[in-house]
């Protein structure tokens, strides 16, 4: 009997909440435009300096990666 009351109780509460909108606004609520369609109006601007900056950092990161003799079926030595 409880499992009926819970699974109607889950029931009601689903068909009486409000869908999720399928369309993203333009704007949000303060009136401004959102990032994305900022940037997908004006499409000249890619930013390339910055892409460049970001590509550098990634490529950086290999630095980080310590060389190692593990043949791969024995535990690496921590």
């Amino acid at each position: 009997m409880r499992t009926i009351r819970m699974a109607t109780l889950l029931v009601a509460a689903a068909l009486a909440s409000v869908s999720a909108s399928a369309q993203v606004p333009a704007h949000n609520e303060t009136g401004q435009t959102t990032e994305t369609r900022e940037r997908l109006a004006h499409p000249g601007n890619n930013d390339v300096l910055w892409n460049l900056i970001g590509c550098l950092g990634l490529i950086g990161l290999v630095g980080l990666w310590r060389p190692s003799d593990n043949d791969g079926y024995t535990d690496d030595p921590i």
